[in-house]
């Protein structure tokens, strides 16, 4: 086989092909650039900080034609089917040999006797495992050299280079997302796991139709666009950086090397080339797919490891000690999936206020501020903006506990205070939109914890039937609105079926839950986490968005394979810890609420209880309980 690939490459120096994309050979394909030597160190230092787009596998001395790592008996400037020649960041020709510039395998000559080659990782490696693994290729199907598209995002900047990340597009059927993600991450030198799944917008892509490189590929019903890491994003730095001369491969035609595409495949630079920049994934690093949004599409990944550990999370929170009947309500992934939206939201609305005391003043209950505070201040420390959404009625007091709240340390930060007020149609647009531009949100993600949610028949109804319609503010207007506002995510978290967002479950509120009828929510959230206690459901947010941002594979996701591959500063990794909710803060802030006259849900006790259940030992067992879960070390 190994004789069959330096026969095709010696083939390439008389028999010219296009595209390397249906080359399926079994050894990994090599995207190539050639620079000037006073160039060079600012380009590796490119590639270490750009790791999906420029897997480095192998750095050339100055005049070197040959690559003993990676191929023998190759001559890079005959050895590619087409070359793009660069004149101060110019095209200026394509061509089938390098020769004509100089340098002989022995004797570096002429220019070429300056120039550095790098050879990096190609998807176009992955194709094989694709099909093996039952994922479709559709540009190898449709006879077609892969899409490649510049898009929006900025890579880090090293030296001299400075360009935006260019992306490769895979139609892959959803049912296939997991496979091909699999495959992919399997393989790191060949651009690993995607860095986008869904809506090409979010990477500034307008038109998949037209693509700045290679050929459109088209869907077929069922698929969804997927793009990863592409290494022309060394064309577009030979284009920014403008080095007098720079030779590249075309598109589309890479380098034929002798190492197996093997996940990880090994390599053995001599003393003086380069080591690979990555190291053998984890399995329990290997990502997984979720959707978290249909308008506008797009997927998230997580490792298993994450994964695994919120699933815990989410069993945990759905405990029963007050026997409420919650478990009949029960979504599995509703935390996962909303955990991920808000991962990637930058600015969050988060609302709650229950008033079910309404022969009390102030009606509301100790269940719902303290989980909204735990998710607010881990929200902060992620640096995310975020606002608070109350009652009119209660922005004085709110406003007072949430200044105590931040004197205490038990909410990282001042955060804003808002009210809604239904003024007319159009007040749900304006309100979430900047000048009341359904393009131009204000907000990203809206989460409702233990908020009076709307019932079918227009009242608000507490989980004894009364109406407390006249203590609540129509704050479900604004989940109503965000279903047809591209770009607004939503969720709910409740523990009796009655709360905002519920109506996702209705059905099973009806069913289920003791007048249910009745009290059962009519407004539906994306996402409805359910527990044992709402604010629960707020401390498994807060946790299960730490596991997110200590996971590499869904970080990489985030920041689309770019920066450093490193493990999360020290300083960082401690304010986020610091952030999680603790039993200290939560009985701090537990006294705070109580201190402003407001009671457990279930007995109306003026007490350290939430729906009728006392801190110590329930809730407090379950804060220590969800902070080990997350806390907990799995292998790195």
């Amino acid at each position: 086989m190994l004789s069959a690939v330096r026969a095709a490459r010696r083939s390439l120096r008389y028999f010219r092909s296009i595209s390397n994309s249906a080359m399926d050979k079994g050894y990994q394909q090599a995207n190539v650039v050639v620079l000037p030597n006073h160039l060079a160190d600012d380009f590796e230092a490119f590639c270490r900080s750009n790791p999906a787009p420029l897997p480095l596998l192998y750095r050339s001395r100055s005049g070197e034609t040959s690559c003993p790592p990676l191929a023998k008996h190759a001559d890079i400037r005959t050895d590619i089917s087409q070359y793009c020649v660069y004149e101060e960041g110019h095209l200026v020709e394509t061509v089938s040999s390098l020769q004509s510039y100089g340098g002989q395998p022995s004797a570096a000559s002429g220019p070429w006797s300056d120039m550095v080659c790098f050879y990096l990782g190609c998807s176009f490696g992955f194709e094989g495992k694709l099909k093996k693994a039952g994922v479709p290729v559709r540009n190898v199907e449709q006879g077609r050299n892969v899409s490649m598209y510049r898009t929006a995002v900025r890579c880090f900047p090293a030296g001299k280079f400075s360009c935006p990340l260019v992306v490769t597009m895979r139609p892959i059927p959803a049912a296939l997302l997991d496979a091909a993600v699999e495959v992919t991450h399997l393989n790191p030198l060949a651009h690993g796991a995607p860095v986008h799944i869904g809506d090409p917008a979010f990477l500034g892509i307008q038109d998949l139709s037209r693509p700045h490189y290679g050929e459109q590929v088209e869907l077929q019903p069922g698929d969804v666009p997927v793009f990863w890491a592409c290494g022309v994003t060394a064309i577009e730095a030979i284009l920014s950086s403008k080095p007098p001369l720079a030779f590249s491969h075309s598109p589309g035609c890479m380098f034929l090397t002798d190492i197996p595409d093997a996940p990880s495949s090994p390599l053995t630079p001599p003393s003086d080339s380069l080591q690979p920049q990555h190291t053998k994934p984890h399995p329990e690093q290997t990502p997984l797919c979720f959707q978290v949004s249909h308008n506008p599409l797009l997927y998230s990944l997580a490792s298993q490891a994450a994964v695994a550990k919120i699933r815990q999370l989410e069993t945990v929170i759905g405990e029963d000690p007050g026997e409420r009947g919650i478990r009949a309500l029960f979504v599995q992934d509703e935390l996962l999936r909303s955990c991920l939206a808000l991962s990637h939201a930058s600015s969050v609305a988060i609302t709650t206020g229950f008033p079910t005391h309404y022969m009390h003043s102030p009606p509301d209950e100790t269940d719902g501020p303290p989980g909204a505070i735990a998710m607010a201040t881990m929200l902060l420390s992620l640096g995310k903006k975020v606002t608070m959404l109350t009652d009119r009625r209660a922005v004085e007091m709110n406003q007072a506990i949430i200044d105590e709240a931040v004197r205490n340390g038990v909410l990282k930060a001042a955060i804003p205070l808002v009210t809604f007020e239904d003024s007319g149609p159009d007040s749900a647009l304006h309100f979430l939109c900047h000048h009341g531009d359904a393009s131009k949100p204000r907000y990203d993600h809206l989460v409702a914890i233990e908020r009076s949610g709307r019932a079918s028949d227009g009242n608000y109804y507490n989980m004894r039937g009364i109406n407390i319609k006249h203590l609540v503010d129509p704050i479900d207007n604004l989940f109503i609105a965000a279903k047809d506002i591209p770009g607004i995510t939503t969720t709910g978290i409740g523990d009796g079926g009655n709360e905002l967002g519920m109506g996702k479950v209705k059905d099973k509120v009806i069913n289920l839950m003791p007048k249910g009828s009745l009290i059962a929510c009519d407004v539906p959230a994306d996402f409805a986490i359910t527990a044992g206690v709402s604010n629960w459901g707020g401390y498994a947010v807060a946790c299960g968005l730490y596991l997110l941002h200590t996971c590499p594979s869904h970080q990489r996701y985030l920041k689309k394979g770019l920066g450093l591959e490193a493990v999360t500063p020290q300083d960082q990794l401690q304010d986020w810890t610091a952030n999680l909710p603790s039993v200290d803060k939560e009985e701090s802030f537990l006294s705070t609420l109580v201190k402003f006259g407001i009671r457990s849900g279930k007995t109306a006790h003026l007490a350290m209880e939430v729906d009728g259940l006392t801190f110590h030992p329930t809730h407090s067992d379950i804060i220590t309980r969800l902070l080990e879960a997350t806390q907990r070390s799995t292998t790195p």
